[in-house]
């Protein structure tokens, strides 16, 4: 039976390793081989690696791939993605060479503005805490003033500081809501540290006026409404497949995903299965990411597709608005040998022209998703690269990969099949 281990922490990696296996592993296991031959042989990487985290033991590997060929505003662009799902990365070259020869992504960026909040209780008067706030609200400006100078100097900083009533919603409780411009850096340091200074000047303030305030937390919010970005085809509708009725129904499977939630959430999935791959690659926060986009996605009040489609005038028209916090500066990107690697690759971005190349891939991600559903059907082509993984399970040798390659092909994939096809191979053999 495991037990408790009080300053885990404090251990060295080979001792931390020690433990971990004599409380879950037994004596011939090959667990300590496993997590060792991950370890990197160049020892300064390495050590780069473990201080990323706390509690290091090992490295886990994703894929590292890339996806060619997407003319976004008239620019080719290699896109990096990082990612372990089968026909991901295929499905987004196919589609961005698709539209590659239709004008490519022309891509718009609607909004950079990032949010703060202090959250705080107050039980007096309101007009009280609306004079009091009005009174000090340029001491939370002239407060952060060595916080914000050097983002200042970069284009970004406080854009605004408001006192919000939330007192219908909860009990006493009110906001200093701010917004903030963080240029090319993702900004959530800066963003709370200016948050965390927000609070204690409110509190030092308002007990300097005999206001009892409780400061509960500031923070960041990583619903961003309006830090979105929108990418965008459009091509003539008879142009855009052999079957003159598919762009109708591309349409139609946009707009199930309008208006039905249980739809929707695979739609956005596949949506995405793009974006946190760019995202992963580029050393960016992909759950930040997910977090505000599946907001976004329910903003109306319910779940909802986050890429629209249309016909009109002969025109396909296909779009996807993104809220997207991106950085191409501080965090891993100046720390991680292959997040450099792909930003180079990138043509080293700023930060919004991440944003429209991240709305891209997600786009162009959908558009292949839906491509598959309203024709093959989608197991066809995601089978079909997940051949390759059944067969490695199955410490499948080379010949025998061939041999099921050549079965299979023009053939419904399942895991059961190629099982059975392998044990009749082997069978064969001896």
């Amino acid at each position: 039976m495991s037990q408790s281990k009080s300053g885990f922490s404090k251990l060295s990696k080979e001792e931390k390793i020690k433990w971990i296996l004599s409380e879950y592993f037994s004596s011939d296991s090959q667990a300590e081989k496993v997590l060792k031959q991950y370890w990197n042989s160049n020892e300064a990487l390495q050590k780069l690696h473990d201080d990323f985290i706390e509690n290091t033991l090992s490295n886990f590997y994703l894929p590292y791939a890339v996806a060619p060929n997407f003319r976004i505003n008239g620019k080719y662009y290699t896109i990096p993605m990082v990612i372990e799902e089968s026909s991901v990365v295929a499905a987004a070259s196919k589609a961005a060479k698709f539209w590659s020869e239709k004008g490519g992504f022309k891509t718009t960026i609607l909004g950079t503005e990032k949010i703060g909040q202090v959250h705080f209780i107050y039980k007096g008067e309101k007009q009280k805490l609306t004079s009091f706030f009005e009174s000090v609200k340029s001491k939370f400006y002239e407060n952060t003033q060595n916080i914000t100078a050097n983002m200042q100097k970069r284009g970004g900083g406080i854009t605004l500081i408001e006192l919000r009533d939330k007192t219908s919603d909860l009990e006493h409780y009110y906001q200093l809501h701010a917004t903030f411009e963080t240029v090319n850096s993702m900004g959530a340091n800066f963003i709370n540290t200016c948050l965390e200074e927000f609070a204690k000047t409110l509190k030092e303030e308002a007990e300097n006026l005999g206001l009892e305030i409780d400061v509960v937390m500031s923070i960041l919010s990583n619903y961003l409404p309006d830090c979105v970005v929108r990418a965008e085809v459009s091509c003539k509708a008879l142009d855009l497949h052999e079957d003159s009725s598919y762009a109708e129904k591309f349409v139609q499977a946009v707009k199930i995903a309008e208006i039905e939630p249980f739809r929707a959430v695979t739609h956005n999935k596949g949506i995405m299965n793009g974006v946190d791959a760019v995202v992963l690659a580029t050393g960016n926060d992909f759950r930040a990411v997910e977090a505000g986009v599946h907001a976004y996605a329910s903003k109306s009040g319910q779940y909802r597709s986050l890429s629209n489609a249309e016909i009109k005038d002969g025109i396909f028209r296909f779009w996807l608005d993104l809220p997207l916090a991106l950085g191409t500066v501080g965090g891993l990107t100046s720390l991680h040998p292959l997040v450099k690697f792909s930003l180079q690759m990138l043509g080293n971005p700023k930060a919004e022209e991440l944003m429209q190349i991240v709305a891209s891939a997600g786009l162009a991600q959908n558009f292949g998703a839906l491509n598959s559903l309203i024709t093959t059907g989608i197991q066809e082509g995601h089978m079909k690269m997940h051949l390759m993984n059944i067969l490695n399970q199955l410490e499948a040798t080379h010949e025998e990969k061939k041999l099921t390659v050549k079965r299979f092909k023009g053939r419904p994939i399942s895991h059961s099949g190629v099982v059975s096809f392998i044990e009749t191979l082997r069978g064969q053999n001896y």
